[in-house]
């Protein structure tokens, strides 16, 4: 049906490209590419079947990514490298006419931040040129703005509070990991705390805010708000919220190493001379810690992904809990990546397949809850990543 280039061969990327190879009739031709082409031919290889194609590309350089666009002329290129690298990748398409995907917004390396600004400024181009571009695919952002849009289209009259909930009960084994690359990972989790309330943005220091939330499956456990990307553009796609958080669960050794990290400056983004070199603390770091791609073996748990939400139904007050646990020791055995890998790559594929087959095709720039969450959430239920609902509950929150 269509030809994909996949950007990355991280975790995430070894999932898309394990799941696309499975459904020819969607994903007739693949490519693989990364700064490293021997990540790229190892995942091709253990997939097999001549199924995928791979190639060298540096994601930060836009004419190589043009002249790899140009040769291979995929329908859609996927993004699944580094958020650094969002702006670059989306100018290559704008140049080459081809549409994207990503799974995290744009991050400006230069600045612990992250906001879809900078996407969004490509609207009127991506219209213009006829192309489509998909922001935020994975699972959170991504399966949660869908399971926020499938409650407003199916359960709900207004939203008025939306709660993220996202646990991850594993244990791989290791004293200090970060599930995906740490630079991203240890920036996004000590920024300040912010949530959506009656129509302003308020700011919390890290980790004020805590409290235990039960998950299914799992029990209870602490759970920190953190901010996250998606309520950007829930709280704008869904005007009548008056309340959005994001909650993270952290165990007490992960918050010491985090909190230690920070106090002896290794979180630091700000170049410093060491041996006559500038080198950036956070990459060293990154350098030193447990590669996330290889935690899949050791890893037992279940990650619980979901949203709570109050509102009205036809007058009434209502609650609603959608939500999906994916098992670590699952995910290895399908893709030889932990839960964390899985459940994003899971949503890119399903997005990608969205596009070809034409259900989230328009030109523009869209987050993820801007399109019909009906086929979607049908191919999660069928691709690994089954999803629960629960009516008139305690949401605890």
């Amino acid at each position: 049906m269509g030809k994909v280039l996949i950007i990355g061969a991280g975790g995430v990327g070894t999932v898309v490209a394990h799941k696309m190879a499975s459904i020819p009739e969607v994903f007739s031709e693949i490519m693989l590419a990364s700064r490293t082409k021997s990540k790229c031919d190892a995942i091709a290889e253990k997939i097999g079947g001549n199924r995928i194609q791979t190639a060298q590309v540096d994601a930060d350089n836009v004419p190589e990514l043009i002249e790899l666009i140009n040769n291979y002329k995929p329908d859609l290129v996927v993004n699944v490298a580094l958020p650094y690298q969002d702006l670059t990748i989306m100018d290559a398409c704008l140049e080459t006419g081809v549409s994207y995907l990503d799974t995290a917004n744009y991050e400006p390396k230069e600045e612990a931040k992250f906001e879809y600004k900078w996407q969004w400024a490509y609207q009127e181009k991506f219209k213009e040129a006829g192309l489509t571009a998909i922001l935020g695919c994975g699972f959170d952002p991504g399966v949660t703005s869908i399971f926020t849009a499938y409650a407003a289209k199916h359960h709900f009259d207004e939203l008025h509070y939306l709660d993220i909930v996202d646990c991850n009960a594993g244990d791989h084994g290791k004293p200090f990991a970060t599930n995906f690359n740490p630079e991203i990972n240890i920036r996004e989790v000590t920024q300040k705390g912010k949530y959506w309330e009656n129509g302003a943005w308020k700011l919390t220091e890290p980790h004020e805010i805590h409290k235990p939330l039960n998950y299914p499956e799992i029990g209870p456990k602490e759970s920190y708000l953190i901010y996250h990307e998606e309520l950007e553009s829930l709280v704008k796609n869904f005007p009548t919220l008056k309340r959005a958080r994001f909650w993270m669960t952290f165990g007490q050794e992960y918050l010491t190493h985090l909190r230690v990290i920070q106090n002896i400056g290794m979180a630091g983004i700000e170049p410093v001379q060491f041996k006559g070199m500038d080198i950036i603390p956070i990459e060293f770091l990154k350098a030193v810690l447990p590669n996330p791609g290889d935690l899949g073996e050791n890893y037992k748990g279940q990650t619980s992904i979901g949203c709570r939400i109050k509102g009205l139904k036809d007058g009434k007050e209502k609650t609603y809990y959608i939500y999906n646990n994916c098992d670590h020791e699952d995910a290895y055995k399908e893709t030889g990546t932990q839960a964390v890998s899985y459940t994003t790559g899971v949503p890119a594929t399903i997005g990608a397949m969205m596009f070809l087959k034409g259900l989230w095709k328009k030109p523009g720039v869209f987050n993820v809850e801007e399109f019909n969450p009906d086929p979607f959430l049908e191919e999660l239920n069928q691709r690994g990543l089954p999803w629960h609902e629960l009516h008139d509950v305690d949401l605890e929150l």
